[in-house]
């Protein structure tokens, strides 16, 4: 039997995989799902090719760029977190330069993909950069930080959606507060997991800011979600898919919220919940599409 010593070490580039996430799928395709919620209802089911490719390119770019930033500002926190102390910049396995670097060259190929959009969607683009990259710090000092995260989030359903329609109308605008509830909502939940860690740390979270009511506040988050899309239906005139669609994702996430209730859940339970929430968020995609037809 080998010794763990005696192991290959990792080869960089898998190394730099996991730094960017891309091992950790649902947590790039959770960002994905609000900017193809945009650009599939703006342009009534059927956006051009090229810009949803752009598009999921453009999710992949960003995404990969917070997470690399967020490990940036927490390489000295992580490797307190149980969930987060093998990361590749909290175990010291790539140096903070080549975080730097990397982070720069996914955040010059989403610029790069912002080119080829209207002048608005880029526009929209540079803006939402300052939030990304504020975000990390802003669980030292902002009580409610998954906030922060859930506004870097709705600059996914501006930037897609003016990126069909080059202007952002009140549809756009009841998406983008559902997408804001939405995040605030499967991100209060993954919180629940790093509670105790948090609080011995001494960071925020919405988790440990709500405490005992923090299922009641992620079920009021998803209700104002429901209450936002059904808006938005009613709007935009979506046919029954749609309605099947939200009636669905209504049941998953009551069920959710009745299972929060339950006391010591083990912390998988909050991880399979998150994930729960990429399949909730493809079943209202899918739902978008064939109602959005006419």
């Amino acid at each position: 039997m080998l010794n763990p010593d005696d192991r290959k070490p990792e080869p960089v580039w898998l190394t730099i995989i996991r730094l960017l996430r891309w091992d950790k799928p649902e947590g790039r395709l959770i960002l994905m799902i609000p900017a193809l919620w945009a650009v599939f209802l703006a342009a009534s089911g059927k956006p051009p090719l090229p810009l949803v490719v752009i598009i999921v390119l453009g999710t992949l770019a960003t995404s990969a760029a917070g997470c690399v930033v967020n490990d940036l500002w927490d390489r000295n926190i992580d490797p307190q977190v149980k969930r987060t102390r093998n990361r590749p910049l909290a175990s010291r396995t790539l140096s903070i330069k080549v975080g730097i670097v990397v982070a720069l060259v996914s955040l010059l190929c989403a610029a790069a993909l912002a080119f080829y959009l209207n002048p608005l969607s880029f526009w929209l683009s540079v803006a939402a950069v300052p939030v990304i990259i504020l975000y990390p710090g802003a669980k030292r000092v902002f009580p409610v930080p998954q906030l922060v995260l859930s506004l870097a989030w709705g600059f996914a359903v501006l930037i897609s959606w003016s990126a069909v329609t080059q202007n952002l109308s009140q549809p756009t605008w009841l998406l983008w507060g559902a997408t804001i509830f939405w995040t605030l909502g499967f991100d209060t939940v993954y919180a629940m997991s790093d509670r105790e860690d948090d609080r011995r740390i001494g960071v925020n979270s919405s988790a440990l800011f709500f405490g005992n009511y923090a299922p009641t506040a992620i079920g009021i988050f998803f209700l104002f979600t429901i209450f936002l899309l059904a808006c938005l239906g009613i709007l935009t005139n979506l046919s029954l898919a749609f309605w099947v669609s939200l009636a669905m994702a209504t049941i998953g996430w009551s069920w959710q919220c009745l299972r929060l209730r339950k006391h010591n859940l083990p912390n998988r339970e909050y991880s399979k919940m998150f994930r729960q929430n990429v399949w909730i968020g493809f079943i209202l995609l899918a739902g978008m599409i064939v109602g959005s037809y006419r």
